[in-house]
């Protein structure tokens, strides 16, 4: 039998990269959640001072900011990205008996009965709250496809309409702000540190929807994001959409993920009809021929099993 959850043992594991006054801010919110028994910082091999920050915060005393919850910080050799920070952050987190773990970035911010609201419900497997505009509340960051269904919302609202007993079953958005138990963990393995960024964490969901995994996004529960732009283009005269970036190194590692990731949960039709809707997109709704031949490299790379390429987009 589970244990119950106030005698489980949460651990919170931050993902961070560049971005050490948005780290402090998290830590500082993360210190004020009673039940957490340690926070994991896993820094991406930070160029701003976030490993040398990290790794001074035993030499201050309390209120010198040094946070009172237990702060363990993790310098990697090199970037690996949202993917590898989380696979190894993960790793981590089991390594020392997280019985859940709490799973975000750097950028998001909690509001403080969060993972309170969270811990409420005792009958789920990976589940999270709402990410929500950290500059319009009413407005979610991720819009969310309602499962059963077509139809993707945008507003809190809407989300809150169509939540049953304060929750919303079968999706979550991850990692901003999940709780994954150990169980799950050790039932399908960690995250596939190499997709770098952009479709390692919609990997994660669906590898836990194949394996059964409950999963919900609780309504009342909050996370402040900032706004990451739109992510659905419209296309084919606003009959669906398309995820596009202006960032060549987003673009190659979705299109090269996200094709692997069609191939491999819902089959080959899907994923050739991800090939053709880029094609049409960079054609006919953008056209861009450079776009368009990066598009093709990238999912060739992919399904050759090769994750390197990225790395010539990297600063």
């Amino acid at each position: 039998m589970s244990q119950q959850p106030q005698h489980r043992r949460v651990v919170a594991v931050v993902v961070t990269y560049d971005r050490l006054g948005l780290l402090q801010r998290l830590l500082e919110r993360l210190d004020q959640v009673p039940e957490l028994s340690e926070i994991l910082v896993v820094d991406n091999a930070s160029t701003d001072g976030s490993g040398e920050w990290l790794a001074g915060l035993d030499d201050r005393d309390a209120g010198e900011g040094r946070p009172t919850t237990p702060v363990l910080g993790r310098t990697l050799a090199e970037n690996g990205g949202g993917a590898r920070g989380f696979h190894d952050g993960l790793a981590w987190a089991m390594e020392r008996g997280a019985d859940l773990t709490w799973l975000m970035d750097d950028d998001g911010l909690p509001e403080p009965d969060c993972l309170s609201r969270l811990l409420a419900e005792d009958d789920l497997d990976f589940w999270g709250p709402v990410v929500v505009d950290q500059d319009q509340p009413d407005r979610l960051v991720f819009p969310i496809r309602l499962p059963g269904g077509t139809r993707v919302v945008h507003g809190l609202p809407d989300v809150e309409r169509a939540a049953a007993d304060g929750r919303i079953d079968g999706i979550v958005i991850p990692f901003n702000g999940v709780l994954v138990t150990r169980e799950l963990v050790a039932r399908i393995g960690l995250p596939r540190a190499e997709y770098f960024i952009w479709g390692d964490d919609h990997e994660y969901r669906l590898r836990a929807e194949a394996a059964g995994a409950r999963i919900a996004t609780v309504v009342g529960a909050r996370v402040h994001h900032p706004a990451v732009g739109s992510l659905g283009a419209p296309m084919m005269f606003g009959r669906t959409t398309y995820n596009h970036s202006p960032s060549d190194l987003k673009h190659y590692c979705m299109a090269r993920n996200n094709l692997l990731n069609l191939r491999e949960y819902r089959g080959w039709p899907h994923a050739l009809a991800f090939v053709a809707k880029t094609a049409w997109f960079y054609t006919f709704t953008r056209p861009d021929p450079r776009r368009l031949v990066l598009s093709v490299r990238a999912m060739y790379a992919g399904l050759r099993g090769d994750f390197g390429g990225h790395r010539r987009f990297l600063r």
